[in-house]
């Protein structure tokens, strides 16, 4: 294939990919679900699953495999980019309900963790079954842990707001919960993509990985403080040294044998924020709308690689037994921790916990990270990708009768000593 057949191929599949990604997100939407599910799912629609069974060879000359590594670069690099203003955005001691956080966070994540490694060494036949051809071994486990830990935090954002959550106690603590939950998740999905190869492989990559956030926070952190704070008039626009840092950084984890995810969040989050400590307004924005233009191609690709196909009756019913893990491990959890840790009500326990089990983007990153280290085959990847569009598109039926208040008691004598007056909600809440 010439490089002009390869770029008018290239260009004509993203022509195809952003409308059917469009168009089922909307369609999604209306169905008051993300629009991440919509995205997936024509993922799986242009892929072998549906359109490849479609006579003629449609599929093979939309998408031909040479330009596979692409569009997959493409969906990389918007994913970068995303995750550099996310990781610049998160700041989680701006959150208030500190203590109610912190116990919904360990217990929404080490929980689900213990279940999802539960699960291999409850059911290892049944795992190397699904995963042929790759090692069931101490690092599959860790996956499987962390593949069940995840919480999407831009999803539950979304789904917080369609369903006119915004500035609620639960949703205040479960998007802080959310949040601390990803920042544990990815140090041990780190540990499980450096644990390929020998032991010593694995220290080597450990011990470069620490080198490396040492001198991003020693020496480049410095230098972009310096950078940030010079006089200089007009100010200088800070998004392009942002995508650099950003593009540098992912490329740097990933030349360790990790994934570029971290070096995107790393570089986010030491770039230098405000004297206030709010992120500078000029980089998230930006950052965030061109990496979000190509986002539906990552989407869009991951579903692309589910082969539904190539599932066995008996895989239904580990996808069955994945699920009903996910949900109880989250939502139990959750719940337990809000009602003991935070003396909440059981209607907004029950709440966070649904809240907590909304995966969506996060889970997708996760499990495209373990497909591309050779940690899970097509099978075992395509039914925890159904599992990620069960337990999200969940989140949204479950939110909408816990939302509404319960039916009020009986007329009584007012005391008002009996009624506490409400918790005031602060503007950096609403959001």
């Amino acid at each position: 294939m010439s490089t002009d057949s390869m770029v008018t191929h290239v260009v004509a599949a993203l022509a195809v990919v952003i409308t059917a990604a469009q168009l089922l997100g909307a369609a999604a939407r209306k169905l008051r679900q993300p629009a991440v599910i919509g995205q997936l799912l024509a993922g799986v629609a242009l892929g072998p699953s549906l359109l490849g069974l479609v006579p003629g060879g449609v599929h093979d000359a939309l998408f031909p495999a040479r330009i596979a590594p692409v569009l997959t670069a493409l969906a990389q690099v918007a994913l970068v980019l995303f995750l550099f203003a996310v990781g610049h955005e998160l700041d989680l001691g701006r959150f208030r309900h500190r203590r109610a956080v912190t116990v919904v966070a360990l217990s929404g994540f080490a929980v689900p963790m213990l279940t999802g490694a539960g699960l291999v060494l409850l059911l290892p036949g049944a795992f190397r079954s699904v995963n042929a051809g790759h090692p069931v071994d101490t690092a599959f486990t860790l996956y499987m842990a962390v593949a069940l830990s995840i919480t999407a935090v831009p999803v539950l954002a979304g789904i917080i707001t369609d369903q006119g959550l915004a500035g609620s106690r639960p949703a205040v603590i479960a998007l802080a919960a959310a949040g601390v939950i990803d920042v544990l998740s990815w140090p041990v999905l780190a540990l499980c993509l450096a644990g390929g190869g020998s032991l010593t492989t694995w220290f080597t990559r450990v011990a470069l990985l620490a080198a490396y956030i040492l001198v991003m926070v020693l020496a480049v952190r410095p230098v972009l403080v310096w950078w940030t704070n010079r006089p200089v008039s007009p100010p200088t626009d800070p998004v392009p040294v942002a995508t650099a840092l950003a593009l540098a950084s992912a490329w740097a984890t990933s030349a360790l044998g990790l994934h570029v995810i971290f070096g995107a969040l790393l570089a986010g989050a030491l770039m230098p924020r405000r004297r206030d400590g709010v992120p500078d307004s000029r980089l998230p924005g930006p950052l965030r709308e061109t990496g979000g233009l190509l986002l539906p191609v990552f989407f869009t690709v991951s579903g692309m690689s589910v082969e539904l196909s190539a599932l066995r009756a008996r895989d239904l019913v580990l996808l069955l037994v994945l699920c009903a893990a996910a949900v109880v491990g989250k939502v139990a959890s959750g719940a337990l921790a809000a009602r003991t840790g935070a003396r909440l009500p059981w209607r907004e326990s029950l709440l966070v916990g649904v809240l907590l089990n909304t995966r969506g983007l996060t889970e997708l990153i996760v499990l495209n990270a373990g497909l591309q280290a050779h940690l899970i085959g097509p099978r075992l990847y395509a039914l925890l990708v159904l599992m990620a569009l069960f337990t999200t598109a969940l989140a949204g039926p479950l939110t909408g009768p816990l939302r509404r208040p319960a039916t009020p008691p009986p007329r009584a004598r007012a005391d008002p000593a009996a009624t506490p007056a409400p918790e005031p909600v602060d503007a950096g809440e609403r959001r």
